[in-house]
């Protein structure tokens, strides 16, 4: 994964894990996850972490004027996720400086040794647009406050 510019603190983890159930209709002929609905999970993920912490697309984003669209999505792959498996998503927040939201991402399933089998290592980056869709190049007042109150 490529290293994000302007960590504030690597040490700081704001989580939420998100459960993932494989359903039949996200199962290619072989019973294999298609890899497309991966990019499914994470967004899953990110709004069950903007829950948990308040940072929600419509009430907390568009109601102070702006949009946060992703520009970024890598996914490594690392095992098959099958129709038969259920697995969990560990989707972490990590700060910038800079006006940007940056999560890294596990999807992972336990075995029967409760241990975790990584199915997938992914990073997403979204950035703050006006209304008219204009890049924001500082970080929007709602957005501060939010860092002030869970980054400290």
């Amino acid at each position: 994964m490529d290293k994000i510019r302007c960590k504030v603190n690597s040490d700081i983890r704001l989580q939420a894990i998100y459960p993932v159930v494989v359903r039949f209709n996200e199962v290619d002929s072989m019973g294999v996850v298609w890899h497309g609905n991966y990019a499914v999970y994470l967004e899953q993920a990110r709004e069950e972490f903007c829950k948990k912490y308040g940072l929600t697309y419509l009430k907390d984003i568009l109601n102070n004027g702006y949009y946060a669209p992703v520009v970024k999505l890598d996914i490594e792959y690392k095992r098959i996720l099958k129709y038969t498996e259920d697995a969990l998503v560990r989707i972490t927040y990590l700060p910038t400086l800079s006006p940007k939201i940056y999560f890294e991402y596990e999807i992972f399933l336990l075995n029967s040794k409760g241990e975790e089998e990584i199915i997938a290592k992914a990073t997403s980056i979204q950035v703050f647009t006006d209304l008219n869709y204009n890049l924001v190049l500082e970080n929007p007042d709602f957005y501060k406050e939010w860092k002030n109150k869970w980054i400290k």
